[in-house]
């Protein structure tokens, strides 16, 4: 099976002996436990964001990464001795951006952890295995909540690491790390590739900060005024006479009735001018028989 694919955040797929290895490929909810170790909080004035890729080994995985990044608005992207030298000109990493080049144009390619992380205080890994010592693992969105309602903010940075696909973050990466972000899944298949683990991030990230709006087609539509409702119902009461459904002699309490209908309905103008029409072609159906009764009577005469 393709890494790509078989990403090693899988829940069946690690054994005790091969957890206490060097290298941590955990991301997802495990058995273990919750940490309750408290964690301390830089504060963030621009809330500078980054995505760090350590090793990546897929172009792809590069080209989807910039794409969830630019859907939730984030655009800091550095890539710590990724296989390949040229993985952000890969005709892959580009197909799988879908057109998020300006992203790829912007990243970085660095050759240590370090480098990328100038500028950045605090760090998230993307990790999380049973151990005697290291970052306290939390989920994303009760992390986020806590980090961005911080009091004071200074004009520094977070910065999300991601581990390689076959191996995920090592121990040493994970322990300088403030947090170990684990996103809850499914505890019998937890698997995520690493593009659908940044999105799942980033979304959340972007919701802690405020998040977008829902994007409509058009504006909102205006209102129907009380006028135009009066107006309407009027045109309704002449309508439903002409048609003889209502008995002008005994209306009863017909139109209050539609009147209450109509309230419930906040009925915007184009809805009014959709039951005017109605109430047009009513009118017409209704004067027609009569026409013609009309008609016949004068021809008897």
């Amino acid at each position: 099976m393709p890494d790509w694919i078989r990403h090693p955040w899988i829940a069946g797929a690690e054994t005790p002996d091969r957890m206490r290895g060097r290298n941590d490929k955990h991301f997802c909810q495990r058995q273990w436990g919750n940490f309750s170790r408290p964690v301390s909080f830089p504060v963030f004035d621009s809330m500078q964001t980054r995505f760090v890729l350590i090793n990546t080994s897929h172009a792809g995985n590069v080209g989807a990464t910039a794409r969830a990044m630019k859907t939730m608005g984030f655009d800091d992207l550095v890539l710590v001795s990724p296989r390949w030298a040229n993985v952000l000109n890969r005709e892959e990493t580009i197909q799988r951006a879908s057109g998020a080049l300006d992203v790829l144009k912007k990243a970085r390619i660095v050759a240590t952890l370090d480098e990328a992380l100038d500028g950045i205080t605090h760090l998230c890994a993307t990790a999380m295995t049973p151990r005697d010592f290291g970052p306290p693992a939390v989920a994303p969105r009760q992390h986020f909540e806590q980090l961005s309602k911080a009091e004071s903010r200074s004009e520094q940075g977070v910065a999300f690491l991601f581990g390689s696909e076959r191996f995920g973050m090592q121990n040493e990466d994970v322990y300088r790390c403030h947090v170990a972000l684990s996103i809850p899944s499914n505890p019998e298949f937890g698997s995520l590739n690493l593009g659908s683990a940044v999105q799942v991030i980033a979304y959340e990230w972007r919701l802690a900060l405020g998040g977008y709006t829902v994007a409509h087609a058009s504006g909102p539509s205006e209102l129907a005024d009380a006028a135009q409702l009066a107006g309407m119902l009027a045109h309704w009461e002449q309508a439903l006479v002409s048609i003889g459904f209502l008995d002008p002699q005994a209306p009863k309490k017909l139109m209050p009735r539609l009147n209450q209908l109509f309230n419930r309905a906040s009925l915007t103008q184009e809805e009014i001018h959709i039951l005017r029409g109605i109430a047009k072609m009513m009118d017409r159906s209704g004067l027609a028989p009569n026409a013609l009764l009309s008609a016949g009577a004068a021809t008897k005469d």
